[in-house]
């Protein structure tokens, strides 16, 4: 009979464990994987000593360097293609002059070639020349009808040098056609440098085109510093050959998910020591502003290299011991958390399933085993009165005696109370290791390259965006020249368009007339105040008190008494330029140090965040020697550490009279420094520790604790004598299960009350 008994017990267990689907087991069975896994992934990203020779933020800014070379060169490059298209676009509408008019205009507007010339294409005769002398023996002038014909093509001199031809057509009606042809270097513009940085320009095949920041011969004190050149031009040669190879790869499949600012290919490399610092380099290709689009430029298959020394840190960063301690930690700890709930809130569970069972199927012999804790005392209480009640006992009776309801008001601790116990076990782990453990603190060690980068970064934006006002000043001559003082108001309008759809960077163009009239428009309405032109400076800002900057280029029409060509510039032309990462926040602001400019959100005209970029903008707009020169500083205060920049505008042309400086800064927590990164690390295991515990253990109250309160306040009330409310289980685990057999016992108190009430009624009757 014992045996019997056993093995029933036996197979109702065995089919509770392979019918119940959900309940108890899967919160805690995920719950133990996670934390084995975070274990793991504790043990290995701590495992290793983090201590780059040279920090992942030293490469990751020497790429962006490259990028900001090929940005600088591949917009330089195709604004000269445009400009002299647009130029021969703007000779041809009008009467036919002569072919050195042609090039003393261009010349006098624009001052970005290294030479000119005029051929005419039928007999190949030179009409004109400027500057120095065009190859035009490598231009087949047969060819210039076909597919691409006209399209820029690169020289190789005599010299060795590399010269960029640009054509374009000059045709008027009764005169032979001529071709304009432009030639220039290519070399990278308005790229700082700084000190021992070398940038060169190389084609798809691997060839150096062009390089700068290299020291001249004249300029090497010693034969130590003559063999260090000499290793250097070495590297610089074979990182070209290997720049090459890697710029003809897929831009998509050699950025990481979630990069983006710039659309071509780059990525760094290092070399071989030189004089015990690492050579670090950065390349990237000439590619479009737009991903997946093309422009005459980025089809020459150029590429743009850097190289740049940087000293070795070779100082341990953390204990390679530590991520082997606290992911012994974390098991201990997240076995005492498991055991907690095993013990406390499943197992008495799943033996409260297989009593209630037991007493549903009509096993009444044994006493019930009850719980010690929470819920799960109440309902193993209830159970044991309702065994009790079966054998003929009353509401009231408990199996020691004692009052039911005097039992029930007992302080108890509740499976809540367990759950959060559980959960303060793990936070013991996860808080230490989010709040206290390889804090960076205020003494790290910030390599000085980036302060440099950040600094020589900022001076190329800054040369930059002043490039661009004076090449949109440029335009503005080039058109003014161009319309001369016989142009009738439709044929202006006709200019003016064709100069909006070539240049974005405009909002509005238009005449003004002496008197404030606007004679000819294009693009939205203008916004000068009175039609009146505020001083005499090229370029300006209309007003102050409107909500964005407003900024206008001015060029007086010959023969026209002091009318102007206005150009209003587009205020998110500017701020594009500024989108470039590695920088953190960058502002231009003005000489008053109010804000006209940002790669991010920004109120016009407002002050800068913080005193000490006001006073670092105040200091670098102080000339040392003939002009202000850029800045970089690492602030360490009470704000945390910061690496600040500020530059200028120190060249030439139109814009310097903005008076502008262009600002940056940017935490260095936020750079790849090893403190940071092993901080992060840290921050991100306690963070998922956090998460893993909150997870399983809000899943636990969720499907589990919440349903069995309920339970346990149904099994009081059927205890205490209530035979009409049905109980239905909600889901198919082990409260469910539970609920199910209580249901069977109220269904079979009812019956035994009838069994015994039947006779009563009869001996009444009788």
């Amino acid at each position: 009979m014992a045996v019997s008994s056993a093995k029933r017990r036996h197979k109702v267990r065995r089919r509770a464990d392979m019918s119940l689907l959900g309940g108890i087991r899967p919160p805690i069975a995920v719950l133990s994987a996670l934390l084995l896994a975070l274990a793991g992934l504790t043990a290995l990203g701590f495992g290793k000593p983090d201590n780059e020779p040279l920090p992942t933020a030293v490469r990751t800014s020497q790429q962006h360097f490259a990028e900001d070379g090929a940005i600088a060169l591949r917009a330089s490059l195709d604004e000269s293609i445009t400009d002299l298209n647009r130029t021969a676009a703007l000779f041809n509408a009008g009467d036919p002059v002569s072919a050195d008019t042609v090039l003393d205009k261009l010349g006098n507007v624009y001052q970005k070639w290294r030479g000119s010339a005029i051929v005419e294409i039928t007999s190949g005769k030179l009409l004109a020349a400027r500057g120095e002398n065009v190859p035009l023996l490598a231009v087949d002038r047969e060819k210039l009808s076909e597919k691409d014909g006209l399209a820029p093509r690169m020289v190789r001199l005599k010299n060795g040098e590399t010269r960029l031809l640009t054509f374009a057509l000059l045709s008027w009606e009764g005169k032979p056609q001529q071709l304009l042809i432009t030639s220039n270097s290519l070399k990278v513009p308005g790229i700082s440098l700084g000190k021992f940085r070398v940038i060169a320009v190389v084609d798809s095949g691997g060839t150096i085109l062009s390089s700068d920041g290299l020291r001249a011969a004249e300029d090497i004190p010693s034969k130590t510093v003559e063999d260090e050149v000499k290793e250097t031009k070495k590297q610089l040669r074979t990182f070209a050959k290997l720049a090459a190879e890697k710029s003809a790869a897929n831009p998509v499949t050699t950025k990481e998910p979630g990069s983006g600012g710039f659309f071509g290919v780059s990525g760094t490399m290092t070399g071989s020591r030189i004089s015990q610092e690492r050579p670090v380099v950065g390349y990237a290709t000439l590619a479009a502003p737009e991903a997946g689009g093309s422009t005459d430029a980025t089809g020459l298959g150029l590429s743009v290299v850097t190289l740049v020394t940087v000293p070795e840190n070779t100082s341990r960063v953390t204990d390679p011991l530590f991520g082997l301690v606290a992911a012994a930690a974390l098991l201990v700890i997240g076995a005492l958390a498991v055991a907690l709930l095993l013990g406390t809130v499943q197992r008495p569970l799943i033996r409260l399933f297989l009593e209630s069972r037991r007493l549903s199927r009509g096993d009444l012999t044994r006493p019930v085993t009850v719980p010690r804790f929470g819920e799960a005392r109440r309902i193993g209480d209830a159970l044991e009165r309702l065994r009790l009640q079966l054998l003929g006992g009353t509401p009231a009776e408990t199996s020691d005696g004692t009052d039911g309801a005097k039992r029930r008001r007992g302080r108890r601790v509740g499976t809540r109370a367990l759950l959060a116990g559980g959960g303060i076990l793990l936070l013991i782990w996860s808080a230490p290791m989010m709040l206290l453990l390889n804090r960076a603190g205020d003494t790290i060690v910030v390599p000085q390259q980036l302060v440099n980068d950040q600094r020589d970064r900022t001076d190329t934006l800054t040369d930059r965006v002043r490039r661009a006002l004076n090449e949109g000043h440029a335009d503005l001559l080039s058109v003014a020249t161009l319309i001369g003082d016989q142009t009738a108001p439709a044929d202006m309008a006709t200019v003016l368009e064709r100069t909006m759809t070539e240049h974005p960077r405009y909002r509005s163009l238009y005449v003004l007339s002496p008197d404030g009239t606007v004679l000819a428009k294009a693009g939205d309405s203008p916004q000068h105040p009175g039609g009146k032109r505020t001083g005499n400076a090229p370029i300006a800002v209309l007003s102050t008190d409107s909500k964005e900057p407003q900024v206008a280029g001015y060029a007086e029409l010959p023969g026209r008494d002091g009318a102007l060509v206005v150009g209003e510039f587009r205020v998110d032309f500017l701020n594009s330029l500024l989108k470039r990462p590695g920088l953190g926040q960058i502002r231009i602001v003005d000489a008053e140090r109010r804000i006209v400019g940002a790669n991010t959100g920004y109120r016009a005209f407002q002050k800068l965040p913080s005193s000490r970029l006001d006073s670092l903008v105040s200091a670098t707009g102080q000339k040392v020697g003939l002009s202000p020169r850029p800045s970089g500083v690492l602030f360490r205060d009470g704000d945390g550490i910061q690496i600040a920049a500020a530059a200028p505008f120190a060249g030439g042309g139109a814009a310097k009279s903005l008076g502008w400086t262009v600002v940056s800064w940017q935490p260095a927590s936020a750079l790849a420094i090893p403190e940071y990164s092993a901080q992060n690390r840290t921050v991100l295991a306690g963070l998922l520790g956090v998460t893993a515990a909150a997870a399983c253990l809000g899943w636990l109250h969720i499907v589990v604790v919440r349903p069995l309160r309920e339970l346990a306040r149904q099994a009081e009330t059927l205890a205490d004598g209530d035979r009409r409310t049905v109980l239905y289980p909600r889901h198919h685990d082990e409260v469910g299960a539970i609920t199910r057999s209580l249901e069977l016992l109220r269904q079979q108190l009812q019956e035994q009350r009838r069994r015994e009430g039947a006779p009563s009624a009869l001996a009444e009757r009788i």
